[in-house]
């Protein structure tokens, strides 16, 4: 999504935005929801240690490194604030937790280009969950080397069933779901683990706001890394072209609420579901674990984008935030990506020619494990 002078509102709310995701992006650790369990994680300086005390609610590490000083509240059912006190060569990671919840807190080592971190597991599972997980990361293997614990993401291959999407020189559900395909079975090669939210020609329910919502709460089930749903654009205008990517947010201007409407369902349907995932956007603007999930999740677009356009040449449409409903619920990184315009007489041919979509899934899966750290 290209952005001009010529409007200066539509400047202005960008530049806000920008500026608030810098600042909860520089405040926020990162969280994960898990089953039974809620993984709070800060990025170290370098590797230390890690003492824990647990005092009612209130939960303090000890860490021996340097952080800088930073605190908040949380939205999560077992944490709901932090607070770091830093120091030159200790800090105090402070969390609030709900009442009846376990602790486990233990430091993850460098990794290549991992940083260090600080993981506190909170929650009613924690004694499972944290023991698998300190053995898998922490604790040398039979031959000394750490196992990772094994990455998932979900690839949600637009439209399906009685839904085509988006019909011009390709069908749009064809190509989404053989993109994906190929998607899946790179990042089984590159050792991740895939779910797909359809892996034929259907949908999940008739109702396509239920569908939806079907589609997006897959990436809540269990500990998943990244949403990606993947789609084909269409203009009135047959000159419109070239690849663009999204993730969630406001509204910035007409062009980005008519993609919206389509791959909402389009129509009145298209319509209601838009405002209502627009009024969301709104309301997230101050929550904080929103704005690090964004934060994330326009890195992730950044790196896809970055992929498709140097593997493909096309036009760079750039990256977008819209009120996608299949990407609203996802506690994740996710992203949704137009894949180019099956409507151009040009750019909506290569959609149906085998070879460009193998080129166009072959940057997509490099780029999610370089998110991933999986490469």
């Amino acid at each position: 999504m290209l952005y001009t002078a010529r409007n200066v509102k539509r400047h202005t709310s960008l530049l806000l935005a920008s500026l608030l995701i810098g600042t909860f992006s520089l405040a926020a650790p990162r969280i994960g929801n898990h089953d039974g369990f809620t993984r709070v994680v800060f990025d170290l300086p370098s590797d230390a240690t890690a003492t824990t005390k647990v005092l009612g609610r209130s939960v303090s590490v000890q860490v021996g490194a340097a952080l800088k000083s930073e605190r908040g509240s949380l939205r999560t059912n077992d944490v709901t604030a932090y607070d770091v006190q830093g120091g030159t060569r200790a800090s105090t990671v402070t969390l609030t937790v709900a009442s009846g919840r376990k602790v486990n807190a233990f430091v993850i080592p460098a990794k290549g280009s991992t940083p260090a971190r600080l993981v506190v597991d909170v929650g009613t599972n924690v004694d499972r969950s944290a023991s698998e997980q300190s053995a898998a990361v922490v604790r040398p293997a039979a031959l000394g080397a750490p196992v990772a614990p094994r990455l998932k993401v979900v690839l949600d291959p637009g439209h399906g069933g009685i839904d085509n999407g988006m019909v011009g020189f390709v069908m749009e559900k064809e190509v989404t779901l053989d993109v994906s395909q190929r998607v899946r079975e790179k990042l089984r090669a590159a050792g991740i683990d895939v779910v797909m939210t359809r892996d034929r020609d259907t949908q999940l329910s008739v109702n396509k706001p239920v569908d939806l919502n079907m589609r997006a709460n897959l990436a809540n089930v269990g500990t998943v890394n990244a949403y990606v749903s993947i789609h084909v654009n269409a203009s009135t205008s047959s000159s419109a072209q070239g690849i663009e990517t999204w993730v969630f947010g406001q509204l910035l201007d007409s062009g980005s609420r008519a993609v919206a409407v389509r791959e909402n369902g389009g129509g009145a349907v298209g319509e209601r579901v838009t405002r209502e995932s627009a009024n969301i956007a709104q309301s997230l603007l101050g929550d904080l674990i929103a704005q690090s999930k964004l934060t994330y999740s326009k890195k992730l677009a950044s790196m896809v984008q970055r992929n498709l356009i140097a593997s493909t040449g096309a036009t760079n449409r750039g990256i977008g935030t819209a009120p996608f409903a299949v990407i609203r619920e996802t506690r994740t990184p996710a992203i949704l990506i137009e894949l180019g315009f099956g409507s151009h007489p040009v750019e909506g041919r290569k959609l149906g020619d085998s070879t460009y979509r193998d080129t166009l899934a072959t940057a997509i899966a490099n780029a999610i494990a370089e998110f991933l750290h999986a490469k």
